[in-house]
């Protein structure tokens, strides 16, 4: 792991679930980054890396060219964000295994006001908030 790899992983995890946090809390940040680990551990079709995981084209919508967040999450003012911080801790623990996965294995996430094609029931292991986290491989 480089310092690239949580750098990136802080910036996604921001961009994906800090509207997540102010509902449910840190959890939020917990579960799309087991999601991202998962991925890593699950299959290298994702990416050889965090940063490759994070950085798959049309995987994370924050990284995705015509999303808003984008714009925000590759800006170098973000260190100075109190929630950006607690998203870099949230990195290293995750990435080095301190805390639990509260998705069970999931590696496979969308939000409520989606319904994507390969969303299957029978695959749902967690509903946190406003996400919906599956186990598809």
């Amino acid at each position: 792991m480089t310092d690239h790899d949580f750098d990136i992983v802080a910036r996604t995890l921001y961009g994906e679930a800090r509207g997540e946090y102010a509902k449910i809390g840190i959890s939020a940040f917990i579960a799309v980054a087991n999601v991202i680990a998962n991925r890593l551990t699950s299959s290298k079709k994702y990416g050889f890396t965090y940063a490759d995981v994070c950085l798959k084209p049309r995987q994370f919508s924050c990284w995705n060219a015509s999303d808003p967040n984008r714009i925000l999450i590759q800006e170098e003012t973000l260190e100075a964000e109190p929630l950006f911080r607690l998203t870099k801790t949230v990195a290293q623990k995750v990435m080095f295994g301190l805390w639990p996965d509260l998705t069970k294995g999931s590696e496979h996430y969308h939000a409520l006001s989606c319904k994507p094609y390969w969303a299957k029931e029978t695959k749902l292991r967690l509903q946190l908030g406003n996400h919906l986290f599956y186990k598809l491989d």
